[in-house]
């Protein structure tokens, strides 16, 4: 059995990971943590999700609840420069990680690239199966039809969101510029506003729209003269992101260590570019 720990456990993704660790087969609840002071700081685990008294009390420090149970991975949505600490502990404790946390600088994520080096760390922007397959059909169209269409990307997420453009719609630009060969920093747009001009064809725009409680919507539309292709989608519910999170957990007993992401864990990086 995976004894998996859960950092950020009381917000609603943390939540959703709970139960889809409870509900895996091949793991168990090891310990739930939260920020230093936090107010349910004690709650049973059980409380948290409506099923009971499981015996796994929320703490707020992870170096804690790492000396206090015996885990083998953490799993870890919350923000860059806590994910960070919690990297560091990892590496002190030799705990695998599995990180859905987004928004990270391109020196953090050096950073956990370099603990990489010492346990296993999957990585990825979504762990959702369909997105991870949305990507490879992105990188499909991206190399079937190059730079005879305007590539544009629109995501959706609740009003609570914090970062923008989310991590999975830069993960979708990242594949797209891959493949035809050009740089994001320098390609991608963010936002349109004012007179700016005929499009510039290698663009790789972004849209981002912040409302209610839209979970995750993500479009990459390749829009030609004449007709317009869209892959597109659409996550309802938390469970689909927490599901794939406990099953990359699971993936990492078997590894040493290394970067990771979910292409990684669904067998998918043979398949190349599609």
């Amino acid at each position: 059995m995976t004894r998996i720990a859960i950092t950020g456990a009381a917000g609603r993704m943390g939540r959703a990971l709970i139960e889809a660790t409870i509900a895996d087969e091949q793991a168990t609840l090891a310990a739930i943590v939260e920020r230093p002071g936090h107010e349910l700081t004690g709650i049973d685990a059980g409380e948290l999700v409506g099923q009971g008294n499981l015996g796994v009390a929320l703490l707020d420090d992870l170096e804690v609840a790492l000396a206090g149970a015996e885990v083998d991975v953490v799993i870890d949505f919350t923000s860059p420069d806590a994910t960070l600490r919690h990297v560091d502990a990892c590496r002190r404790a030799g705990v695998r990680m599995v990180i859905g946390t987004t928004g990270f600088t391109a020196d953090q994520r050096g950073q956990i690239e370099q603990v990489a080096n010492e346990l296993p760390i999957v990585m990825a922007a979504n762990y959702s199966v369909g997105v991870t397959l949305s990507l490879k059909l992105i990188e499909l169209a991206a190399r079937v039809l190059g730079d005879d269409v305007d590539i544009e990307i629109i995501e959706a997420h609740h009003r609570h969101k914090v970062d923008a453009p989310s991590g999975t719609a830069l993960r979708m630009g990242e594949a797209v510029a891959k493949v035809l060969d050009r740089d994001l920093e320098t390609h991608a747009v963010y936002g349109r506003e004012g007179q700016t001009g005929a499009r510039d064809r290698k663009t790789i725009g972004f849209a981002t729209v912040r409302a209610g409680d839209i979970v995750g919507e993500h479009t990459v539309m390749f829009g030609g003269v004449g007709e317009r292709l869209e892959v597109t989608h659409k996550a309802s519910s938390r469970m689909t992101f927490a599901t794939g999170a406990v099953r990359s957990a699971n993936w990492t007993m078997e590894r040493e260590q290394g970067l990771f992401d979910m292409e990684d864990v669904l067998g998918l990086r043979e398949l190349g570019g599609a």
